[in-house]
Order: C-alpha cells, then sequence, then structure tokens
C-alpha cells in the first residue's frame, strides 16, 4: 500500500528537476499536472497511478535465517492479498495467460525472486510493476563485436520503439551481461537503486550517463514532446558467455514505486 500510494523521494526529485530543465511548453504542463498527481497521492493515501501494477518480490535472506510456521512463499502473497484488498488497489493478475484470464480478484501471485546470502537478515524489496510500461520493455541478444555502442544503440531503439506509450517520463533499468533471462531479472533489480547514485563502476557510471543523455534527445519528451524523456539509468551486470552480449531493458513509467525494508 506505501508503495501504491507514496513515489520514491528520488523519483519525485527527479520529475522536479525534470521540470526544471524541460524545454517544450507543453511538456511543463504535463510535468506539472504529474508533480501535482504524486503530492496529492501522497497527502491523502491515494494510488499514484490507476495501474497498481504486478508486485514483484525481491527477497535476500541470511543463510541463518529460519522460516517457521508456514511456506515462505504463501506467507508473501498473502500479505500481496492483504495489501490489494485491503488498500483498495486494483487488482490486475489473471491466473492463466492466454485462454481464459480470469482475474484472481487480490493481484495475486506475486513474482518471486529469493537469493540466499550471508547473514541472519532479510532484505525485502518490492516493486509494483505496471504494464504499459513493461509491455514496451525488450532483450536484445547482442554479440561481443557489437560493443559498447551496440549496447546504447539497443536501448536506444527499444526506447524509440516505445515512443510516449510507456507513460514518460521513464525510468530505464537495463541488465547487462548472463544469459536472456538473468539479464532481464537483473533490469528489474536495477530499477531498485536510486537514480541519484550513479553505478560504482566508473565505467558502468558514464555508460548511465550517456544512454540518459541519448534518450533525452529523442524528443519524446514526458508524454506530448519534450526534453524530459527518462530520468534516470540504471544498469546492472553480470558475468556472460564468451559468445553472448545479452542486453535486457526494463522500462519504467514515472511511476516507479518500490520499497525496501530489513527484517
Amino acid at each position: 500500500m506505501d508503495a501504491a500510494y507514496h513515489l520514491p523521494k528520488d523519483i519525485y526529485e527527479g520529475l522536479k528537476k525534470g521540470r526544471e530543465t524541460e524545454e517544450s511548453p507543453v511538456g511543463c504542463i504535463v510535468l506539472d499536472q504529474i508533480i501535482k498527481n504524486a503530492e496529492i497521492a501522497d497527502a491523502e493515501d491515494r494510488p499514484y497511478c490507476q495501474d497498481t501494477g504486478m508486485t514483484l518480490v525481491f527477497l535476500e535472506v541470511g543463510q541463518d535465517v529460519h522460516f517457521v510456521g508456514g511456506d515462505l512463499k504463501e506467507a508473501i502473497n498473502e500479505g500481496v492479498a492483504q495489501g490489494y484488498v485491503e488498500g483498495y488497489l486494483r487488482k490486475s493478475v489473471v491466473a492463466e495467460p492466454l485462454f481464459n484470464r480470469k482475474n484472481t480478484q487480490n493481484n495475486t501471485p506475486a513474482i518471486i525472486y529469493i537469493d540466499i546470502v550471508p547473514g541472519d537478515k532479510v532484505e525485502i524489496n518490492v516493486e509494483l510493476k505496471g504494464f504499459g510500461s513493461e509491455n514496451k520493455s525488450d532483450v536484445a541478444m547482442l554479440v561481443p563485436a557489437d560493443g559498447v555502442e551496440g549496447v546504447k544503440n539497443a536501448v536506444l531503439e527499444i526506447v524509440k520503439h516505445a515512443g510516449p506509450n510507456p507513460c514518460p517520463p521513464i525510468v530505464l533499468g537495463v541488465g547487462i551481461g548472463g544469459t536472456m533471462d538473468q539479464a532481464a531479472v537483473m533490469s528489474k533489480k536495477a530499477l531498485l537503486r536510486d537514480i541519484s547514485t550513479p553505478h560504482k563502476d566508473p565505467e558502468y557510471a558514464k555508460l548511465e550517463e550517456e544512454i540518459l543523455e541519448m534518450v533525452n534527445k529523442t524528443g519524446i519528451g514526458p508524454q506530448l514532446g519534450g526534453t524530459t524523456t527518462c530520468i534516470g539509468v540504471n544498469i546492472e551486470w553480470g558475468a556472460t558467455h564468451i559468445a553472448g552480449l545479452p542486453v535486457a531493458v526494463t522500462i519504467m513509467c514515472h511511476a516507479a514505486r518500490h520499497k525496501h525494508v530489513v527484517l
């Protein structure tokens, strides 16, 4: 419920910064409305967007932790169900994707990723993923010879193909390396990082800046044209095969909602 109501501070500040530099008069009007919407949602505990998303849950479980009293995934889904029902959030999940597409009525099941790490704590990240932007996310399977320029071009082409459909200003999560599926998961995890915090590796931090600049030169702007197409680019990378260079791009709309807690 908190994630649906309250936009993260870094996203809110990113929108404000975009408003300060936006060159399109129409773009300024759109950004003013988006910022006002965030402020109303925050003050009145109302959903920031009518699409309250499909819930992604990332757990980092300390190897010394022992869960008792039931099934962990069932507990997570019970929490998701309670949040969506009690918070009057839109239920958007269908149980089967192709033939009958019957709504589950409580937005479960969530998409759950569990990593075992050293320690005795549980770190939980919840990400609400709207599907206007999810539908425009994509994976490009490059080869090593494509290099840095190939990566930049692949991201740019995915964004240009998406156009205004993902409700920009957007945030881009980019996963580089691994396999096709791992790159996609990394791109989702990348969206959890504060957009004002650059990558700890200077080369990847520079690449984030370069992609952000390229995307903002497309003119897509805040839905109706302008210079604020994207307010943040976060990259995560992983080891990959000698013959491969997977690049996954998860597009997140300006409703870049997530929450973090450590138990």
